[in-house]
């Protein structure tokens, strides 16, 4: 889902900076509703890849970044409704219109994935997979295999095993803490260095909202 009211405070940002813009790539996700005040109408958290629901989280955060276009749309989650050919035919048309520039999704499997790529003329660039030191699944579960064999961008979201690695114990922390005996490095970098040696090219999804910590 698009959360407008961190893309608004971005929006604002780059409209007191606006040459960051060039230096920026866009990313925004769509698929989930959520019960919310500014929802009202949504009583039960539900997936939705209609057309006009993606269509509508599009326009809400190139209004909310104050941007003509983004570079990449995500599904957020797989919709057990979703319909490949409508999402496909709604892909299609916001690329030939110019507002998104790539599509990708994000935690589906690998043969999810397969089915939407199936119905579109373009490839889709991304996959945005649970992946960490805690969650090593996607390496035996054919997601980083088939990121490589497409040569699509794994992102991965809590690289930190949700922020539970630094503090890790048991035979992986003694690990971590020898290599950082070695090394001088910090846990979070260990933890972040192995996900990029992976040769699928593993891109981490850092949380942190700290420039000193980023």
């Amino acid at each position: 889902y698009a959360d407008y009211r961190c893309e608004t405070v971005l929006g604002d940002a780059l409209a007191q900076a606006p040459h960051l813009r060039h230096s920026l790539r866009f990313v925004s996700k769509c698929g989930i509703r959520l019960c919310s005040p500014r929802t009202p109408d949504v009583r039960v958290k539900h997936y939705d890849t209609s057309r006009a629901y993606i269509r509508g989280q599009v326009d809400g955060s190139l209004r909310a970044l104050g941007l003509d276009r983004l570079d990449l749309l995500l599904i957020h989650r797989p919709d057990p409704l979703m319909d490949a050919d409508e999402v496909a035919e709604t892909f299609c048309a916001l690329k030939q219109s110019g507002k998104v520039a790539a599509f990708g999704v994000s935690n589906f499997a690998p043969r999810q994935l397969e089915l939407l790529q199936s119905r579109l003329p373009f490839a889709l660039v991304a996959n945005q997979i649970e992946c960490s030191l805690l969650k090593t699944e996607p390496l035996f579960d054919g997601a980083l295999d088939q990121c490589q064999r497409m040569r699509m961008m794994p992102m991965a979201w809590s690289p930190l095993g949700g922020g539970r690695l630094p503090g890790e114990a048991g035979p992986l922390g003694a690990a971590i803490g020898r290599i950082m005996k070695d090394t001088g490095l910090s846990p979070e970098q260990v933890a972040l260095a192995w996900l990029l040696k992976h040769p699928a090219g593993i891109q981490p999804v850092i949380g942190s909202g700290r420039i000193d910590r980023v």
